[in-house]
């Protein structure tokens, strides 16, 4: 029983909440029904943190029976439905956080994706954890009456939808939440029963198609009406009939990952995903083992189709539940998987864990390190078998989880040999296309002993390079990397297959091992013009480190380079954009001898090596350089006025 107070609170959504809702209200899912198996699990959810909780707190329990159950009570006559649980419950202010500012929820971040995405909503709503408010495309309003264990009085949130909502403190006489949906006309009409939610018909089978494998009894009253008969069985006239009721549980509650797989349908994997994990699309990929021997377990685990959109954020969560004998018993255990598997969602059962297992024994466990070493192999096989049969669909899971990989490359130094058949990078060979590394060493020409790759912020820049000229002409194919941490990865690579991994803007290309020729050239090239190398190289003192013949260019005149060891210019670039400014790269100035800027500075140099046009000329060639990677001048102002004069021809 509830009891309204008097001091009541009529408070306004946040903007963005407010966006949600019209949306929500105006169709945003493609399917209606959906709404119940979304208020059910979150029904299981609450219980499931109220009895992991009571591990170890029983008076969370309040003294009260442990028997954890869901109830549905549909009402024709006040044209409501009521979905009510015996979970944890919510206080006062946690009502206002999670059902008033549902922006925390990544509201805000939902209706930019929409706006950007051009695919459909519900594919969507899953990854932003708003499916609640799905109730409102249903209902006219929608009353929450709730309590937390330990407190007194319970609260009610109530809201129509409308940008505002009202909350109060009122009785309850025991813990859980009360979901009160009351029903717009349409969905309260025999006229249309699979959309009427008050027909017992109609919430039967949905219930048993989305909801059919939560671990709690969803309860309902099932009233029937028997006429009477006779001994002789006969239909007895003019007597009223009997009604009965009837307490039904209309889910099996068996899990699935208990029984065999062979006996377990593709769609029931894909509803019992998106019950658990709240969802609204099938997953990518779907790995179900039991393992006996040592240590034994089963493990249902998921690949989502996307990822959610603060994957990579720091506050991204792992998505494993664990359990013992079936029972819940944590959540989102990180201790399972690396870091870089953290996209993966899914549950593991052992029956040698303990019910009151800790964090800190989890750390301690030489079982879950076991099992998580097996799922870790589980996973990155049945990637490569994605790889290698199914290349469309492990190119999808590349574009949602590639960094993951990558990641994993150069941050978990046991699994890199594991990962480097898992990367896929664009290439000079065909912009639309992705290759492995494998799949690079087999094109190599005839005398090709690295693997040669670029930097830059997208395809058009990288091909741009200067330092691409002469692999183009070549025929050699260059890997581009395009993220942050692709860099990362392959230094933490190295080398693949007996292959070094080469930046094409870093040290010596060794092409002299494909063109022998060539490095006797630059030899004699380099030891013609020594004294203006060396001239040039005073004049940029403490900007660079060397200025030499350039054997990378063909028609661009200069190029900036990196040293062999220590940080390569584009690394610079990523940890200054890190704070991290304190790190350089070793700079080297090449030049190409065959460029007419070569002969105009060599005619300033031999006419006045100290004139202020060489100088001049010196700084502009170096300030070219910069910008050809993506640098800025280390003075913008001076750079323009030197080019400003020499466009004047104010300098002879």
């Amino acid at each position: 029983m509830t009891q309204e107070s008097t001091h009541k609170e009529t408070r306004e959504f946040q903007a963005a909440t407010k966006q949600l809702l019209d949306l929500m209200i105006h169709s945003i899912y493609t399917d209606r029904k959906i709404f119940l198996r979304e208020l059910i699990s979150n029904a299981s959810d609450a219980i499931d943190k109220l009895r992991f909780a009571s591990l170890t707190d029983q008076n969370l329990l309040e003294g009260q029976q442990a028997d954890f159950e869901i109830f549905l009570v549909p009402d024709e006559s006040t044209g409501t439905l009521t979905i009510s649980d015996n979970g944890m419950g919510m206080t006062y202010d946690e009502v206002v956080e999670n059902l008033g500012t549902i922006a925390k929820s990544g509201t805000k971040a939902f209706l930019e994706k929409m706006k950007e995405s051009n695919a459909a909503t519900d594919e969507l709503i899953g990854q932003f954890g708003v499916g609640f408010y799905s109730a409102f495309m249903v209902a006219k309003k929608v009353t929450v009456i709730t309590r937390a264990p330990g407190q007194t009085n319970g609260v009610r949130w109530e809201s129509n939808g409308d940008g505002t909502y009202t909350i109060e403190e009122c009785e309850k006489e025991s813990r859980g939440t009360v979901i009160i949906l009351t029903l717009h006309d349409e969905h309260c009409s025999a006229e249309h029963p699979d959309e009427n939610f008050l027909n017992r018909y109609t919430l039967e089978n949905l219930v048993k198609k989305y909801s059919d494998y939560i671990r709690y009894p969803i309860k309902m009253n099932i009233t029937h009406e028997e006429q009477p008969r006779d001994d002789e069985g006969k239909i007895i006239a003019d007597v009223p009939a009997i009604q009965t009721v009837e307490l039904r549980t209309l889910n099996s509650m068996v899990s699935l990952w208990t029984r065999n797989k062979t006996d377990i349908k593709q769609e029931e994997y894909y509803e019992f995903y998106k019950n658990m994990f709240h969802d609204w699309e099938d997953p990518l990929e779907i790995i179900h083992t039991k393992v006996e021997g040592a240590v034994e377990y089963t493990t249902v685990l998921f690949i989502p189709a996307h990822a959610p959109f603060d994957f990579y954020q720091r506050e991204s969560t792992s998505g494993i539940k664990l359990y013992s004998k079936n029972v819940f018993i944590m959540d989102n255990c990180k201790e399972l998987l690396p870091e870089y598997l953290r996209f993966v969602r899914g549950l593991v059962d052992s029956a040698d864990l303990s019910l009151n297992i800790s964090r800190e024994l989890l750390q301690q466990s030489a079982q879950l390190k076991k099992i998580g070493k097996n799922l870790e192999k589980s996973i990155i096989k049945t990637l490569d078998a994605m790889l290698a049969k199914d290349r469309p669909k492990y190119e999808k899971f590349w574009k949602e989880y590639g960094k993951a990989i990558k990641t994993g490359v150069y941050s978990d130094f046991q699994s890199r040999e594991k990962l480097q058949d898992l990367l896929l990078f664009s290439s000079s060979r065909n912009a639309d296309e992705l290759c492995t590394l494998a799949e690079y060493v087999e094109r190599m020409i005839d005398g090709q002993t690295v693997i040669y790759y670029a930097t830059g912020k997208d395809h058009a820049s990288v091909t741009r390079l200067p330092q691409m000229e002469l692999l183009t002409e070549k025929g050699i194919e260059v890997l581009y990397l395009f993220d942050r941490v692709d860099e990362f990865a392959i230094d933490a690579l190295r080398e693949y297959k007996g292959k070094k991994l080469q930046s094409i803007s870093r040290g010596d290309l060794k092409l002299d091992e494909i063109d022998p020729a060539s490095k006797k050239e630059d030899e004699d090239t380099t030891k013609e013009h020594g004294s203006l190398l060396a001239a040039i190289k005073e004049q940029l003192a403490g900007k660079i480190a060397e200025v030499r013949i350039s054997h990378r260019l063909k028609s661009s005149p200069v190029c900036l380079v990196s040293g062999d060891s220590g940080i390569s210019l584009s690394m610079e670039q990523i940890l200054a954009e890190m704070d991290q400014k304190m790190f350089k790269a070793q700079r080297i100035l090449e030049l190409n001898p065959s460029h007419e800027i070569f002969a105009a500075i060599k005619k300033l140099y031999e006419e006045d090596a100290n004139s202020e046009t060489f100088k001049d000329y010196c700084d502009l060639l170096y300030g070219q350089a910069l910008l050809m990677e993506g640098l800025t001048p280390e003075d913008p102002v001076g750079f323009a006025s030197k080019i400003s004069s020499l466009m004047a021809g104010i300098r002879k």
